[in-house]
């Protein structure tokens, strides 16, 4: 159930006291207007986050048997470079094991990152059609995608690019346990920039756990500033927040 909910700036936040209940109540808000959409709309562009986060929230989203599937396109917004295709860190791979393979999308497109002209050719898709819902999550130094603080720009001119993962990135994704050790995290990946995740005409940020809980609260309470990228979040008109009691930071 909602502990809380509230508002800064434009961000609407909602607080739960576990990450399955935001996981579901996440789920039903996305799938609510996926529906709403459908009833005008022909095609929906969508693109996923790919990270432990957000589990619950795609285990409740494939069940909602009111989506149709076969109106969707789904891209996803960030992928690691060096890995090999099998790796079951590549974003694509988790999003196909827990979304991709699981409902009939009428499209999915896949960042290549063994193509060397993968920002040409995914720029390119992802500017045929506006972007009309990503689902996203916040990374423990407050990035959004793969715009850690010392890449993030928000006025960004490119729809994709590559870019250095910082520390503190590269060593949440060893406390996801994707990896084992340090040195074993890829050092640069392929990410949507800040403007291209705010072109998309609603937001839905699923973010659960207690590593969670500095960049939520700087999300929230500090400046809109690319120190905590996530920020950028409170301009959006349309996007709304969903937190855990572990990952939720108040006095």
């Amino acid at each position: 159930m909602v502990v809380k909910k509230g508002q800064e700036d434009q961000l609407s936040y909602f607080v739960f006291e576990t990450r399955s209940e935001m996981g579901e109540f996440a789920a039903r808000d996305v799938s609510d207007r996926i529906v709403r959409l459908q009833q005008n709309q022909d095609e929906i562009i969508m693109v996923f986050a790919a990270a432990p986060s957000q589990n619950e929230f795609l285990q409740y989203l494939i069940t909602d048997e009111r989506i149709h599937w076969n109106q969707i396109i789904a891209f996803h917004m960030d992928e690691y470079l060096g890995l090999s295709h099998d790796a079951p860190q590549l974003f694509q791979n988790f999003l196909k094991e827990r979304l991709f393979t699981r409902v009939p999308f009428k499209e999915v497109h896949l960042i290549d990152s063994a193509n060397e002209n993968e920002t040409e050719r995914y720029t390119k898709l992802l500017l045929e059609r506006p972007i009309d819902i990503v689902c996203l999550g916040i990374g423990e130094n407050g990035h959004i995608a793969f715009n850690d603080p010392p890449v993030a720009d928000f006025d960004d001119p490119q729809v994709i690019k590559k870019v250095e993962l910082d520390a503190m990135c590269r060593q949440q994704q060893v406390n996801d346990g994707c990896f084992a050790s340090l040195d074993v995290v890829p050092q640069y990946a392929l990410t949507l920039t800040i403007p291209t995740l705010l072109s998309a005409k609603f937001m839905y940020c699923m973010v659960p756990g207690k590593t969670k809980a500095q960049a939520v609260k700087e999300t929230l309470n500090g400046p809109i500033s690319t120190e905590c990228p996530a920020s950028i979040l409170r301009t959006h008109e349309n996007a709304l927040l969903y937190v855990d009691k572990d990952s939720y930071w108040e006095d």
